[in-house]
């Protein structure tokens, strides 16, 4: 009786062969660690210099080993930068709470329950961040001096709510894009308005991505300096404009400048800190489907 000769069984690809056709992890996490530090690197050469005197840091090359000293961070505070941190700070926050307050229903209305021609009103809001900013200086600077406006944080809070909003509402839009369609038509079915929708449901699922752009426009705000540096004196002066009175005629004092700079920081520091969890949640959500 003849045999049939079997046919070669598929070998079945292992898990191992389909790894062989990317990096090792060793690498990549080697590669990680080296972009890590080359962005860590200037921050920590600035904090080392700020504890370092000005004859220290004056030295080219500088002198790594030199003696600590808090002179700078003394100096800096025997300045009285409370006024400027405080500006800030108020500006900042204000704007930033603005912000959001505006762009969550804008962008519930471009994503959630989407408008006609949405994508016409989403490129109008990119458009305004074409022009650079000092090209508005001069209006904004001459409409600010006819309504008496200069050298006031409310002028900072009104310009920084408009400079964040276009990205804010962009951002938003793609974080809440994400939240599934079902749960807010169950929501309606049982009787759910706008606001408890917007409370009870949109809220918590948007959470992380609220707290990245709130975040990043609080940094935003912070940074800022063309306008505050035109448009304040001393009233309203931020800590940016603060932080330029280190650089005078006299030189450039480099560890009073350095302590200013990290301590100036700091805040904005601290806040992605506190938050980078709710940061890395909202930056990548909606990365993977």
């Amino acid at each position: 009786m003849a045999t049939v000769a079997s046919a070669p069984r598929a070998i079945p690809r292992t898990r191992k062969a389909s790894k062989d056709r990317f990096a090792p992890a060793w690498l990549l996490s080697g590669l990680a660690w080296i972009i890590g530090l080359t962005f860590f690197a200037p921050v920590a050469w600035m904090v080392l210099t700020s504890l370092h005197s000005e004859a220290s840091a004056a030295t080219n090359p500088p002198s790594i080993a030199a003696s600590l000293t808090l002179d700078g961070y003394r100096q800096f505070f025997d300045q009285n930068p409370w006024p400027a941190l405080i500006n800030s700070l108020s500006a900042s926050v204000v704007s930033t709470l603005i912000v959001l307050a505006l762009a969550l229903p804008a962008a519930y209305a471009l994503s959630i329950k989407p408008i006609e021609k949405w994508t016409d009103v989403m490129f109008f809001f990119l458009s305004t961040k074409f022009l650079p900013p000092v090209a508005g200086l001069l209006p904004i600077y001459l409409i600010s001096r006819d309504l008496n406006l200069l050298d006031n944080i409310f002028t900072l809070v009104i310009l920084y709510t408009a400079m964040n909003l276009p990205i804010a509402v962009w951002m938003i839009r793609s974080f809440l894009v994400e939240v599934p369609r079902e749960i807010i038509e169950a929501a309606e079915l049982d009787g759910a308005g706008l606001v408890t929708v917007m409370r009870r449901i949109v809220l918590p699922v948007a959470l992380p991505g609220l707290a990245a752009t709130a975040l990043i426009c609080f940094i935003f705000s912070w940074n800022e300096l063309l306008f505050a540096r035109s448009l304040t004196s001393t009233a309203a002066s931020t800590a940016p404009v603060f932080l330029t009175g280190f650089i005078t005629s006299q030189g450039l004092f480099l560890a009073q400048l350095c302590a200013a700079a990290f301590a100036i920081s700091l805040p904005v520091l601290i806040a992605g800190f506190a938050a980078q969890d709710k940061l890395v949640q909202g930056l990548t959500l909606g990365a993977v489907k």
